[in-house]
């Protein structure tokens, strides 16, 4: 189950429903700014015939501060910090690109201006929008420097645009915290998308039916550090109930076409589409998606800037295989919510790759989550075993304690 997120379009609500709190001087805006923080210590392993087991054991930081609004102006600072104590050759390396880097860094560092139902900010911050979107399943969180603006003066809409020139990775892959860049933006496929000249993306979500939402995306970076890439991103989900069943229904399709690719085909298309049931806490999910067999760079879909643009109905949280060309995949999820603080589950994820690769990759994960209430409210415990199997091997575990104050 892919961890929920604080939207930016929910971050903005927020913002302009405190409004009513804006301080009279400068100074009050600072003194009655607000302090949030997360601690965080994640465990992870894996192994597979190629190599013997590499683990790390990461502790992290997050320390936040945004002050009061101010003639709707406030200011917002968000450090990170990261250290892996224990770490080994084999930890290091494996680990390198995701877990293993030591340092601190300031990800977010905004100026916002709120006006009526619109929102302007500009800086580094932490983006997250359908198609550019840090993620934050590692220690560090990924981060954004650029410039954003909401709007939802239209009913039930919500309007975003942005413009990104540099991203902060989770580590620099050289033992230290990620820096922002202009290159090496992660992206869930072997697409390597760059933000050279800078990116755009612009969005809109759409609640005028009940229980219906809309969503619509696009953005324009580089590829490969030469090739232009233009993204889309639409999606169309239903959550109903029925009684005390709940039921989901929802399909989504990604297009990408590349300018200048130099391929027999410059596009390349993926649909998805899934249906769920909920009944007294047990939940189910099955969801299939396939990309079309076109012979563009990279050979698969570019699901946006950053590893949080990853909406894909069909892909586990830890091997990801969906977005290559001429595959279909296949996806069961059943889970339980044994209190309101609790859950277990598991999942089993089939892709089959056809052209270029012909293989087939399961992965078959169990997982659980508690949430703590009372005197340790705010602290939470994660854990997921994955394994990966047909013709992939590989095992992996993920334990993650997170204390959020």
């Amino acid at each position: 189950m892919k961890l929920a997120k604080l939207s930016l379009a929910a971050m903005v609500v927020a913002g302009l429903a405190s409004s009513s709190f804006a301080a009279d001087t400068l100074a009050d805006a600072f003194k009655q700014g607000s302090v949030n923080g997360e601690l965080k210590a994640y465990y992870f392993s894996h192994d597979d015939d190629s190599m013997d087991r590499a683990d790390i054991f990461s502790t992290g930081i997050m320390l936040g501060y945004k002050t009061a609004s101010f003639y709707g102006f406030s200011l917002g600072l968000t450090a990170q910090g990261s250290a892996s104590p224990f770490a080994d050759s084999d930890g290091k390396a494996y680990y390198n690109g995701d877990m293993y880097g030591s340092g601190a860094v300031l990800s977010e560092s905004y100026l916002a201006y709120s006006a009526g139902k619109t929102t302007a900010m500009v800086g580094r911050m932490f983006l997250d929008t359908p198609l550019v979107s840090g993620s934050g399943s590692r220690i560090i969180k990924e981060a954004f420097e650029g410039a954003a603006i909401i709007n939802t003066d239209l009913p039930n809409t919500t309007l975003i645009a942005g413009y990104v020139q540099k991203f902060q990775s989770r580590t620099d892959r050289d033992g230290n915290v990620g820096k922002f860049t202009r290159k090496s933006v992660t992206t869930n496929s072997s697409v390597n998308v760059d933000i050279n000249d800078g990116a755009y993306t612009f969005a809109a979500i759409n609640k005028s039916i009940p229980g219906l939402t809309l969503t619509g995306a696009y953005a324009y970076a580089e590829a490969f550090d030469t090739i232009d890439v233009n993204i889309a991103y639409v999606e169309a989900l239903y959550e109903g109930k029925a009684g005390e069943i709940g039921y989901t229904l929802g399909v989504q399709d990604y297009y990408n076409a590349f300018d200048n690719a130099g391929t027999p085909d410059d596009t390349i298309n993926l649909y998805a589409v899934k249906a769920g049931l909920s009944f007294k806490g047990i939940n189910g999910t099955v969801a299939f998606s396939q990309v079309s067999d076109d012979a563009v760079v990279g050979n698969a879909i570019a699901s946006g800037l950053g590893n949080g643009a990853d909406l894909l109905y069909t892909d586990p949280v830890i091997a990801m295989n969906g977005y290559n060309r001429d595959t279909k995949s296949y996806l069961i999820d059943l889970n339980y919510d044994i209190t309101a603080a609790a859950n277990i589950g598991a999942r089993y994820v089939l892709a089959e790759m056809g052209t270029g690769i012909d293989k087939d990759v399961s992965s078959t994960a169990v997982y659980g989550t508690y949430k703590f209430d009372a005197a340790l409210k705010g602290f939470s415990l994660g854990a997921q075993y994955e394994k990966q199997g047909q013709d992939g091997d590989g095992n992996d575990v993920w334990v993650k304690a997170n204390y959020k104050f």
